[in-house]
């Protein structure tokens, strides 16, 4: 039995594993950025920030882009080559859309994205995308 689902939005979580570029949170502004456009969303701002301290050879970072649609965030754990990321976006924009230039920067071994319909109404079992 499919359950019909009136969705306001569609939330992606994002495993990237054995993944790169988990250390330079400056080059990831520019990616979250092209991320954001390519997924016909409307940026308001990005903050993201480094975990390195003074002596440290490589740290990982975290950040949000808040959305006129919601929000993009990620978090890097460059020691495990592992960053969470979450994409949900409302209204017209088609967070999947933003996975192709996130892929390309940070180039993972493996990756899964579970997609959640967000809803008042009901929900629908998360699918996993490969």
């Amino acid at each position: 039995m499919k359950t019909t689902v009136n969705a306001i939005g569609k939330h992606l979580l994002i495993e990237f594993r054995n993944a790169s570029n988990l250390t330079d949170h400056v080059a990831a502004l520019n990616v979250f950025t092209q991320a954001v456009s390519d997924a016909g969303a409307t940026l308001l701002k990005i903050n993201l920030h480094s975990f390195k301290s003074e002596g440290m050879k490589k740290a990982g970072f975290t950040g949000v882009a808040i959305l006129a649609e919601s929000h993009m965030s990620i978090h890097t754990w460059p020691e495990k080559g592992y960053a969470a990321l979450d994409i949900f976006m409302c209204g017209d924009a088609e967070p999947t859309l933003a996975l192709p230039a996130l892929r390309a920067h940070f180039q993972p071994g493996s990756e899964d994205v579970i997609t959640v319909q967000r809803t008042p109404d009901s929900i629908q079992i998360p699918s996993i995308i490969n």
